[in-house]
């Protein structure tokens, strides 16, 4: 696999595999961790997926700076360490049961995740601009996409493990040893980077950093700050006036907007020559502002979902080994636990004890009356974040596949170009969708559980989407951006992502209001068929700017 490709690749994807394992182990236990009550903060459903939402959101806001920093000044290597050294700190922080900790901790995994990400992705892209490997760029951004979901496949299993016999607290300091193996494989593979690690300087007609803090950073903190105080229309919907879901997302959108200003700016100010790439990345980045929101629903109403909502009862041999590993936890079942439910309670913590149940429906509640053990039996569940690992196992098994299915099209000239590719992965992404349709009405609506294979088959088809998606989006960016502002647009990208995840917050925090769950999800089809419509709209055009800048 790697002798056709640069001799960077393989340390450049195990510093990627080990840095999503981290940041995926992290993912996987946080709104889970978030929402304990005796260990974590008891936050409802809706707190849970508001922060998660944010934080998510933040850590793809920020490689739009940190891409610009490494561009003008720290070059790719530099930036991809610091960045490293301060994500592999935060994680060892997050597991302090302090809020205040957990608060700085989150805000350097979001500064770290800016400088680490756009630049190893835009440093792979730099290998890939020599002619001896042009043509193989699209399969080197795959084999490099599948290294994180390699990562973010095992990790979970450490996870589980760490969480269970250990507690929270040793669940992160793993995900910090992760992101410390990666920045050492990273300093490894040195002696094959060359001079692709550089900077590349501040360019003539570059806004200087002093004007970017002056009309975008501080705009933007001026405008979050607006959006924090700003209220809305107050209704029985909306008792607080927000004008998008909540304080933290009405500061986002706020804090956006003079960023997505500075992105089309570069479109106006640009070259002649550079003018269509840019605006035709600047198109792309709006579309898959929808499958983001979609898709990064897997850290919170997926997870929810198979939390409350999946049989994860094992027995005989796989409860054995499970139990043996600790990747399964031992539940009691007292009848008195399913007695009642209502979905305005939550578990509240008093004086150090928990007093009732509010919001946090035990496993047994919607269990068949006649698949219910005996009383005061045990039963073996597996842990829940083990579900996070069912995407990245997809995305390990299938990439080869569509690898090989692109090679084979690429030697019969039929292969399609980069922006159709990223159309087909948003069709498929919305019927995977359809999946959970069905699962809700298979378990009437979450009275009866439904089996794990709903989850793997949904899991299964978005995979292939985000597969003719995700590693396209980082290809494009770095076939079409000026040369100047590589990094910088690999940033764009990120917002995009950015944004994308903080819609994903707001709609998992409207979980709950859904009676019907069917409708949750005939919302995500319906977002990620708008982008579909959209994204093949605006092929033919892309694939225009493409064959002008000789590029497939």
């Amino acid at each position: 696999m790697w002798k056709s490709h640069p001799k960077a690749l393989p340390y450049l994807f195990l510093s990627e595999m080990w840095e999503r394992f981290g940041y995926y182990l992290m993912i996987g236990i946080f709104t889970l961790y978030l929402k304990d009550v005796e260990a974590g903060f008891a936050m409802t459903e809706k707190e849970a997926s508001d922060l998660y939402g944010t934080f998510i959101a933040l850590v793809f806001l920020t490689p739009f700076i940190g891409g610009l920093i490494a561009d003008r000044y720290f070059g790719y290597k530099k930036s991809i360490i610091i960045g490293g050294i301060m994500m592999g700190v935060g994680y060892m922080m997050m597991g302090i049961h302090n809020q205040t900790m957990l608060y700085v901790a989150m805000t350097l995994v979001i500064l770290g995740n800016g400088f680490f990400k756009p630049n190893i992705s835009t440093l792979l892209g730099n290998f890939y601009n020599d002619d001896e490997y042009k043509e193989k760029k699209d399969e080197g951004y795959n084999i490099f996409y599948m290294g994180i979901n390699v990562g973010a496949f095992i990790c979970n299993f450490f996870g589980a493990a760490l969480q269970i016999l250990l507690g929270w607290q040793y669940a992160f300091m793993a995900a910090g040893v992760g992101m410390f193996i990666g920045v050492i494989v990273f300093i490894l593979g040195t002696k094959h980077y060359g001079d692709k690690t550089e900077k590349k300087g501040v360019q003539p007609g570059d806004m200087p950093f002093y004007k970017i803090i002056l009309y975008i950073l501080l705009p933007s903190i001026i405008f979050g700050v607006i959006g924090w105080l700003l209220k809305g229309v107050q209704s029985d919907l909306n008792p607080n006036s927000y004008i998008f879901g909540s304080d933290s997302t009405d500061a986002f959108i706020f804090a956006c907007i003079p960023v997505v200003f500075f992105y089309a700016s570069l479109y106006f100010k640009a070259k002649v020559e550079d003018k269509r790439p840019i605006g035709a990345l600047l198109a792309i980045f709006s579309v898959v502002i929808l499958f983001w929101a979609v898709f990064k629903l897997n850290g919170s109403a997926l997870n929810t979902w198979a939390d409350r909502y999946t049989d994860r009862e094992i027995t005989g041999n796989t409860e054995k080994v499970f139990n043996g590993l600790k990747f399964s936890q031992e539940v009691d079942y007292v009848k008195d636990s399913v007695a009642v439910y209502d979905s305005s309670f939550r578990l509240q913590k008093v004086d150090g004890k928990v007093q009732k149940e509010y919001n946090y429906p035990v496993y047994y509640r919607n269990v068949a009356p006649e698949k219910l053990p005996k009383e005061g039996s045990k039963v073996s569940l597996w842990a829940t974040n083990l579900s996070q690992s069912i995407n990245p196992g997809w995305v390990i098994i299938l990439t080869p596949l569509v690898v090989a299915f692109f090679t084979y099209l690429r030697s019969r000239k039929k292969e399609p170009s980069t922006p159709t590719k990223i159309a087909f992965g948003l069709l498929i992404s919305a019927l995977s969708v359809l999946v959970m349709v069905a699962a809700v009405q298979i378990g009437n609506n979450g009275s009866e559980k439904v089996s794990v294979w709903w989850l793997v088959a949904n899991y299964g088809i978005i995979t292939i989407g985000e597969l003719f998606l995700s590693p396209m989006g980082l290809s494009i960016v770095s076939k079409l951006s000026p040369k100047n502002i590589t990094s910088l647009m690999m940033g764009g990208w990120f917002l995009s992502t950015s944004i994308g995840n903080k819609l994903s917050g707001v709609l998992a925090s409207m979980w709950d209001q859904y009676d019907d769950k069917a409708n949750f999800f005939w919302v995500n089809f319906s977002l990620l068929m708008f982008a579909t419509i959209l994204m093949f709209g605006l092929v033919k055009s892309l694939n225009r700017v493409m064959k002008e800048k000789g590029i497939n």
